[in-house]
């Protein structure tokens, strides 16, 4: 395992994560106490939930599983929460209000059995819940020893900039949690300069774009299940995979992704993280898988060491081709000094 600090903090984090979304659902109780050693066992550190993830069943699947852990063992795990969605309340309770922010938060650290959480996220922008309220109760949640860092998730590029430049004396804000991968590239015209400019740790979600870069999709096969990304053939999933599967550039990347897979006899997922994990403040990946077979295939890619001409490859692949204005060549160009 790697390690690097997260954002501008001192903290240091494992630079892979461990995603527990399909804990209590997907993935079994015992097969999430699996996937928790299995990634504890690699050095990993940073295990990344949210109150919303079936209801709070993940964060009781992970309390009870860090309850069997020796003092120093727990001691190595850096635990990552989220709140802003309805858990326990009606829809027009939820949001991040003081009231309900509160409440999330004493919910958590209930079903986590612990007395604090390394890093409490924001899940989403609340446009009803002017930031400040919801910043002020975060840098209380830090003096009264509940939380010791905060972070956003699913923030654009301008709410980036706005809770960074609040949060300047206030609190210790150090990570952004976006949906990133060779499939969804467009976080790199706002969100990744946002957060540069915060000097705020990147920590992708969805990596493999919800199983498509794995490798086991084809242009003549459909998914056999849900995916991330609400591809299921018994529902209207169905139509979704036929819309992506439609673009060129989607399978323009799976093919170049297969392709130096079997080059280097690694999967095609492995690829896909190395890859990621060149990207700029990019500090901790956040793997979501639902075994441990795939757990231990996407931890293998921390040895996976692209060089530049696959890296540029796959950069060429997955470019999403803007317009020229703003985030083109043109734009860029137009934005670019040079003193001389």
């Amino acid at each position: 395992m790697q390690y690097t600090t997260l954002g501008s903090s001192g903290a240091v984090v494992s630079r892979f994560a461990l995603g527990t979304m399909t804990f209590g659902s997907a993935t079994s109780k015992d097969e999430a106490y699996r996937q928790l050693s299995i990634y504890l066992d690699a050095g990993g550190t940073l295990i990344d939930t949210a109150d919303i993830y079936n209801e709070g069943v993940a964060e009781e699947i992970i309390g009870s599983w860090l309850q069997a852990l020796d003092g120093f063992t727990r001691s190595q795990v850096f635990l990552a929460s989220k709140a802003r969605f309805p858990v326990g309340v009606t829809a027009r309770e939820a949001g991040l209000s003081r009231r309900h922010l509160r409440r999330a938060l004493d919910a958590s650290l209930t079903r986590l059995g612990v007395d604090h959480i390394d890093l409490y996220q924001l899940h989403s922008w609340d446009p009803l819940t002017p930031i400040d309220e919801s910043l002020d109760f975060l840098a209380d949640a830090v003096r009264l020893g509940k939380i010791s860092y905060a972070g956003v998730s699913n923030f654009t590029g301008w709410q980036i900039a706005t809770a960074a430049a609040h949060s300047r004396g206030r609190l210790p804000l150090v990570s952004v949690q976006p949906q990133y991968s060779l499939l969804t590239r467009e976080v790199e015209w706002e969100i990744l300069p946002a957060s540069q400019a915060a000097g705020l740790a990147v920590l992708p979600w969805s990596p493999l774009g919800g199983g498509w870069l794995t490798g086991k999709y084809a242009r003549d096969s459909r998914p056999a299940e849900a995916t991330r990304l609400g591809d299921n053939p018994d529902s209207d999933g169905m139509e979704a995979y036929d819309r992506r599967a439609g673009l060129p550039r989607t399978w323009a990347v799976i093919d170049r992704l297969n392709a130096i897979a079997d080059d280097r006899q690694t999967a095609p997922a492995s690829v896909a993280l190395a890859w990621l994990l060149t990207r700029p403040s990019v500090t901790s990946v956040i793997l979501g898988a639902r075994t441990t077979e795939q757990l231990s295939v996407n931890l293998g890619a921390i040895d996976l060491s692209l060089t530049g001409e696959e890296l540029a490859l796959l950069d060429e692949a997955s470019d999403p081709k803007p317009a020229d204005y703003p985030y083109g060549l043109p734009g860029l160009d137009q934005r670019s000094r040079q003193l001389c």
